[in-house]
């Protein structure tokens, strides 16, 4: 028998007639060094692209085949700003701003005149009237539109590439302000302006950049002028140096401890963990009393390969039970993030009617492998045909249990696990991790999964969205259509997106 090659079975391309070789294509003279093209293919089309490259290079232009650090200038054909800057960070390019982007009748005004031109009318930008590119002769423009960016974060494709960190973590700090005040109406706005900023493909550097944006009010205006004028802001300086504010914070970063409990122990004088451990008055929940004795671990960050170790526990234990169950990483490291707080799994097995066996089964087994430090079960209460909750920060009703895993260090990866130490001779042979474990029955698996997924605030403009323009409601459980009056099932999270009528939204793209 021949033997069949791969190249065989790839159809051939008819060659291209009067196309210069690619070894003469870089063969022309550049005459203009300073400036370095580079041409998007992107709605443009192989054929033209080349065309092009090769008509610049004639006329002395430095055209690159490839993006790469040493392009000054990028020229696209038919693609808005927002694209092109959605374009760079597919392509991991997370400094955009260092380019001049602009329009292709740049590149043929240089060709016509022989020379490169003033490139600044022919820059992409969006205007704000018609969110359309356009050119410096509109009367403002800014990198973003109004009409580009959504109100719903369930619409727009937030990366981990955050460009105005300054800005958003001033924000996170007035917003945890305000939550231990429990002013909510505050503390929404500013977590909001926060998601909106690290959505921007671009740094502010002028506060007419954020001008028209959704959920930019005037407050958020001062706080953005106060950092760009006087690189901080007088506001998160006060409540930086606030002593409630730092007596909440500290409490609040014990596991068990909420704001009832640290405004109990703020009003008694308690202003240190050493003092709450060392007052007898005190009554503490077994999850408070846990979280104080592994507070020091406990209150430093999981490493992504702290969380690989714990799920390859959790799938080891499983297994021995359920061999067909999904068990997944969700949270903040599904999102593509390489710390956090805490291990978010979620469980389910298909075909099963067993689930509430499940979670008993793992504890009563890590109880005797010794790997429990804490755990508190919290049986399933969810009911298949009770509509979700209107309620966009309500919890779900599956059957979870909140832990404590004691980690061994050889699951972990050399150099990857932040160990604390007992003393100064010796170094613990293990890590007190937080994980979460939730089971759901396969039939909302999907609508979980989405759920557990995060962000925070991703999750509920979803529910907005749902609720306010497509007359539906969405949770943990399911999707309830309340025009047709009925449930709406999905194997998958591409199918709620699609019953939502919304673009799907990769999980690295949801930090929100």
């Amino acid at each position: 028998m021949n033997e069949i090659r791969t190249a065989d079975l790839i159809p051939r391309r008819k060659r291209q007639k009067r196309m210069k070789p690619p070894s003469l294509l870089n063969s022309y003279p550049i005459h203009f060094n300073d400036i370095i093209i580079f041409i998007v293919e992107r709605k443009m089309g192989m054929t033209r692209r080349k065309f092009l490259m090769d008509l610049a290079r004639r006329k002395g232009f430095r055209i690159e085949n490839e993006l790469s650090d040493s392009v000054t200038h990028i020229v696209a054909e038919n693609n808005s700003f927002t694209e092109i800057m959605r374009w760079l960070q597919i392509h991991q390019v997370e400094d955009g701003s260092r380019f001049r982007i602009l329009d292709i009748a740049w590149l043929t005004a240089c060709m016509e005149a022989g020379r490169p031109v003033d490139s600044e009318k022919y820059q992409l930008f969006v205007r704000r009237d018609h969110g359309r590119s356009t050119t410096p002769g509109d009367p403002y423009m800014s990198p973003v539109g109004t009409s580009s960016v959504s109100q719903y974060a369930c619409q727009r494709r937030t990366t981990l590439n955050n460009y105005n960190q300054k800005f958003t973590d001033a924000f996170e700090v007035l917003a945890e302000n305000y939550e231990f005040r429990e002013n909510e109406v505050s503390c929404l706005a500013f977590r909001r302006a926060a998601s909106v900023l690290k959505y921007l493909p671009f740094t502010i550097v002028r506060v007419n950049d954020i001008e028209g944006l959704p959920w930019i009010g005037e407050q958020i205006k001062e706080v953005v002028e106060d950092i760009l004028e006087e690189g901080e802001s007088p506001r998160v300086n006060d409540v930086l140096n606030n002593e409630k504010y730092r007596s909440f914070k500290l409490f609040t970063s014990v596991f068990g401890v909420g704001l009832k409990t640290s405004e109990k122990w703020h009003r008694m004088g308690l202003r240190t963990l050493e003092e709450v451990k060392s007052d007898m008055n005190l009554s503490l929940t077994r999850m408070q009393r846990a979280g104080l004795l592994h507070y020091e671990d406990l209150a430093g960050y999981v490493s992504k390969a702290e969380a690989d170790a714990a799920i390859l526990i959790a799938k080891d234990t499983v297994w021995k039970f359920f061999p067909t169950a999904l068990v997944t990483l969700t949270g903040g490291f599904r999102r593509g993030k390489e710390i956090g707080h805490d291990v978010d799994i979620l469980i389910t097995v298909p075909g099963s009617r067993q689930e509430e066996e499940l979670l008993h089964l793992v504890i009563d087994l890590w109880k005797k492998q010794g790997l429990l430090l804490y755990y508190d079960l919290i049986e399933s209460t969810f009911e298949k045909t009770k509509q979700p909750s209107r309620n966009v920060d309500a919890l779900d009703h599956f059957q979870k249990c909140f832990a404590i895993l004691k980690l061994p260090k050889e699951r972990m990866d050399d150099g990857s696990s932040t160990m604390s130490t007992t003393s100064k001779e010796e170094m613990k042979d293990w890590k007190a991790i937080r994980v979460d474990l939730v089971v759901s029955p396969f039939e909302q698996y999907a609508y979980a999964l989405l759920g557990w997924t995060g962000s925070r605030q991703f999750e509920r403009d979803l529910r907005r969205y749902a609720t306010h323009e497509k007359k539906m409601m969405l949770d943990n459980h399911a999707l309830y259509d309340k025009t047709k009056k009925m449930f709406l099932s999905a194997a998958s999270e591409e199918e709620i997106f699609a019953h939502l009528g919304l673009d799907y939204i990769e999980p690295w793209e949801r930090n929100a």
